[in-house]
Parts: structure tokens; sequence; C-alpha cells
């Protein structure tokens, strides 16, 4: 806690959230629960699987990024991003590889990600 009054009242503010929504700043674009929910069970699989080790999530402004790495010093192998302006269009979510390609494209989150699933193979005995 700061011992300056002057300097307490700048790391805090309340903020009527009325005037806020009528001011020119824009709220972050953020992941809902039932979504962090459903990209968090691919992720600890793969963790599990000893594929994943790290992720980041990023809010900005005009979409929401889950950044996975395989070591933290590394570029994110994959990124999966929510940005509401594509919704309408070829869907809110994406899966993007390192390299920029865009593996998955949609409009729900369930499907979006079942570019991580792998396909089953025959095991002869």
């Amino acid at each position: 806690m700061a011992s300056n009054p002057d300097q307490a009242e700048n790391q805090s503010q309340i903020v009527n959230l009325k005037d806020f929504r009528k001011s020119k700043e824009t709220i972050p674009v953020t992941f809902h629960r039932r979504e962090l929910d459903a990209i968090l069970r691919v992720y600890s699989r793969m963790v599990a699987e000893g594929e994943w080790r790290d992720y980041a999530i990023d809010h900005l402004k005009d979409r929401a990024v889950f950044s996975v790495f395989r070591r933290t010093s590394e570029v994110p192998l994959f990124r999966i991003e929510k940005n509401p302006k594509l919704a309408r269009k070829q869907g809110a979510y994406s899966v993007t590889a390192a390299s920029g390609l865009i593996l998955k494209r949609g409009h729900e989150i369930a499907q979006v990600l079942k570019v991580f699933d792998k396909a089953p193979r025959l095991v002869r005995g």
C-alpha cells in the first residue's frame, strides 16, 4: 500500500460502469468460462502427453489469444484466438500454427479445438 495518499489515488479508481460504457475506451476481448474450460481441457491433455509445457493468455482490444509453448523461451507452437469481429463471417475462433498458417477456423470453440484430436491408429498384435 502506498504511503502517499496521492499515489494511492492514482493506483486505484472507482469507475461508474454506465459512464465507462459511454466512454471511448474499449473493454478488452476475453475468453468466457466455457471457452476457457474447453481450451484448458485440450491443454491439460497435451501437457500429460508431454507435448506442451507452458501457455500465455492475452486480452487485447480486438481479440483474445491463448498461446501454447513447448518451452517458455520459444515462440508459441499454436495460438487459439477469439476475434468477435469475424463471428458473422468465418467464425470468431481460430487455431494458428507457429508458421502463421490457420489450421482451423469456426463458429464453435469445441469444433475448432478438434484440430488437436489425434487420428486413431491401427495397432496390430
